[in-house]
């Protein structure tokens, strides 16, 4: 259930919400765990947030990227610098939300695996969120490669999947994988609605699909079937809305910007760049 101290819940019907946030508050309102929001603006940062991972997933599926392993991702190079990992490097004196909003919009001229795929996803809720200005006063530097993120963009993860919600990230397992396919010992997606994901490379499709495309990709003559796992993952809405009011993160521990904890077993392969530890 939901609480907001002094906010009867009867008022969420005044708020104005799209279908998509009424159906996280009444999935928030059904669920054992209490939810405590300090005001309602702070719920509604969640939902506008929420509601825009979702939109940015879909627009990535929209857009025309294809899917590549790291020794053969593209991007373009106006914006972006290809590195020798595969990653790729905002060019000096390049907007960043202009650099991420290019990917949705010259989708064709880049290719990439399913982990920096997730973390287009959410730079650009970000930037629908809080606007190009903002995105572009702390999300500075940015390099795209697998799990690595900005340490302005903090994720919370849990291992509860009785409470997942619209715009949280999971992941699907395959433990059986083909190894001349590492790049399908897995999926990394977007909860788009009910038994609803998109993963980059596979599409938009169900959690039966998502396995089935997996299995595909097993080795020969294997049985292990692929999985949903209890992996979720979110944002850290309050420490996004604190940027939205000039207040940055610089206070938080360095240790908890360095990616998710997991982020060595999900993507095409298992490696970090060292260069890039901060």
């Amino acid at each position: 259930m939901i609480e907001i101290a002094g906010v009867n819940t009867g008022q969420f019907n005044t708020l104005g919400l799209s279908e998509l946030e009424r159906s996280v508050i009444a999935a928030k309102q059904k669920s054992p765990v209490v939810y405590r929001y300090n005001s309602l603006d702070d719920l509604k940062f969640e939902l506008r947030m929420r509601s825009n991972i979702v939109n940015a997933a879909k627009a990535l599926h929209d857009s025309g990227v294809d899917f590549a392993g790291f020794d053969d991702s593209r991007c373009n190079e106006r914006y972006w610098i290809r590195t020798d990992r595969g990653g790729f490097q905002l060019r000096r004196g390049v907007s960043p939300s202009a650099a991420i909003n290019d990917i949705f919009h010259n989708g064709g001229q880049y290719a990439f695996e399913c982990a920096t795929a997730i973390i287009i996803v959410l730079y650009k809720a970000v930037i629908d969120t809080l606007g190009e200005t903002v995105f572009d006063r702390y999300f500075q530097d940015l390099l795209l490669w697998d799990w690595n993120y900005d340490r302005n963009l903090r994720l919370v993860s849990n291992s509860n999947l009785a409470e997942t919600f619209l715009g949280d990230i999971l992941y699907f397992r395959n433990p059986d994988y083909n190894p001349r396919t590492p790049e399908w010992q897995g999926e990394n997606v977007v909860k788009l609605g009910n038994d609803l994901y998109y993963g980059h490379g596979i599409g938009i499709t169900s959690s039966q699909g998502m396995i089935t495309a997996l299995n595909g990709a097993r080795k020969p003559g294997s049985k292990t079937s692929a999985y949903l796992s209890n992996e979720v993952i979110h944002p850290d809405f309050d420490a996004l809305q604190r940027l939205q009011y000039g207040r940055d993160n610089r206070n938080v521990a360095i240790s908890e910007h360095r990616g998710w904890g997991v982020a060595a077993r999900i993507g095409t392969k298992t490696y970090r760049d060292p260069s890039r530890e901060v």
